[in-house]
């Protein structure tokens, strides 16, 4: 990002003076810590309110900030006047300026929702387009009403392909990034039952994931997962153009010979029978996110060689079933960012299927916003975990203790540790002290569990 103090005034129909016509910013930061030399600092107003960080900002190398007009007036040192935009609300003054950035910048733009698998699918879809492309895509978790326009505000000028991420947890979210980036092409990845304390149903899921097409252009097209009957029932009445992938028959495109171990994946599509795909990550249930990506791939005419390499090659963002070494040589599968039942399910199957000379051992966290539903979806997670395979489970939380009690039929009691939330260290060494070189270790857990404690523990 390059622009003019006085350019970024007039977009968000704010009175410039002459001296901001020389000010040039380069980035947008909501956080000083981060902050760099050249931004227009955003004091957002939360749980902490940004206004009071505005100095720090200042020392850090803000060249101007946003004020809301509901704060008292600053009173600035005599000999320093500081530049100050003052705006109504400052987080849609920060979503105001990115749309319109989006437009001066005017990159082709891909949305990705789903319950499961969207940041894989956003891994990999920019890898391929960047076989083509100047890309930029979501940066980590930055997918809700704060990550999104400051995703958009991250582009470089030359950028020809913006991939968003979009999460949510309530209706109306959807709505609101989708009529904000405007994508070219929406995907939805599949509909899960994350976030279901808030929608009671996977129907009304399916019904919140849809918004994403809210502001999808006239000409623009919806990619979704063919194998759900719940969209296959609502891209019916969608007008714009609509394309299909998945395992079944009756999809656009069709993935035929998947195969997987505990290191990558490949599969064949059946429309390009001759090419073999390989991506290099834990878990079948990855190629529909990588036919997903191929799709998108396809829309824009990238050669099929090409996406064959893409998805060889992506770059998988961190603590996404990434394999990592543990202090004492055992080897850890860490899926720590975040959990709903169906993605848990997922990895629980494909990491008892992983070879080893060792023991397998399991730490789960609790799954959140799971309303109530929670104790019966935690206590299934039992129907996934076979102790022929399965040598001791770890868990942590107070919602995970259904699924301790669910266990009890399957597993000895000194097989099933259950751990409060704030009991990481005692976990940890009770893990530790049954693990050797030859072990193998499944975390995951929600991210309000903060189960990364335990991986870096166990990496020390």
């Amino acid at each position: 990002m390059k622009m003019r103090l006085a350019e970024i005034a007039k977009a968000l129909q704010v009175q410039s003076i002459d001296e901001w016509d020389q000010i040039i910013v380069t980035s947008v930061s909501f956080d000083t810590r981060t902050l760099k030399q050249g931004a227009l600092f955003i004091p957002l107003v939360g749980e902490h309110d940004g206004h009071d960080y505005i100095q720090k900002a200042i020392d850090n190398g803000a060249v101007a900030t946003l004020w809301q007009d509901d704060h008292d007036k600053a009173e600035d040192d005599e000999n320093v006047v500081f530049p100050k935009l003052n705006v109504e609300n400052c987080l849609q003054a920060l979503q105001d300026l990115a749309g319109y950035y989006l437009h001066k910048i005017n990159p082709k733009v891909v949305a990705v929702t789903g319950s499961n698998g969207k940041t894989t699918t956003k891994d990999m879809i920019a890898a391929i387009l960047k076989t083509q492309f100047n890309v930029q895509k979501t940066h980590a978790n930055f997918n809700n009403h704060i990550g999104v326009p400051m995703t958009i505000l991250g582009m470089e000028p030359n950028t020809e392909a913006l991939v968003v991420e979009m999460g949510m947890d309530h209706f109306g979210e959807l709505d609101k990034l989708s009529r904000l980036v405007e994508p070219d092409v929406a995907v939805i990845t599949m509909i899960g039952e994350a976030h279901i304390e808030f929608f009671g149903t996977r129907d009304k899921i399916a019904d919140a994931k849809m918004e994403i097409t809210h502001g999808l252009k006239e000409d623009g097209i919806l990619i979704y997962n063919g194998d759900e009957p719940l969209l296959r029932q609502r891209v019916k009445t969608l007008e714009q153009a609509t394309y299909s992938f998945g395992s079944e028959e009756g999809n656009d495109i069709q993935a035929l010979n998947v195969v997987g171990d505990e290191h990558s994946t490949s599969f064949r599509v059946k429309d390009w029978p001759e090419y073999n795909f390989m991506i290099h990550i834990l878990g079948t249930y990855n190629v529909g996110n990588a036919l997903a990506a191929l799709s998108v791939g396809n829309h824009f005419r990238i050669p099929v060689e090409k996406m064959v390499e893409a998805l060889s090659n992506f770059d998988l963002t961190q603590n996404r079933t990434q394999w990592v070494q543990g202090d004492q040589g055992e080897r850890i599968l860490s899926d720590v960012y975040n959990s709903n039942p169906t993605a848990a399910k997922m990895v629980l199957r494909a990491f008892s299927r992983v070879k080893t000379n060792g023991k397998r051992f399991v730490v789960l966290g609790d799954m959140l916003e799971l309303g109530d539903l929670s104790n019966q979806m935690h206590a299934d997670l039992a129907s996934v975990l076979d102790p022929d395979k399965v040598t001791e489970v770890f868990l942590c939380g107070e919602k995970v203790a259904a699924l301790a009690r669910s266990l009890t039929d399957k597993f000895s009691p000194a097989r099933v540790h259950l751990y409060s939330a704030n009991d990481k260290d005692e976990l940890v060494h009770t893990l530790r002290e049954s693990i050797v070189a030859d072990d193998i270790v499944m975390l995951k857990g929600s991210h309000g569990i903060h189960l990364e404690k335990v991986l870096e523990a166990l990496r020390k």
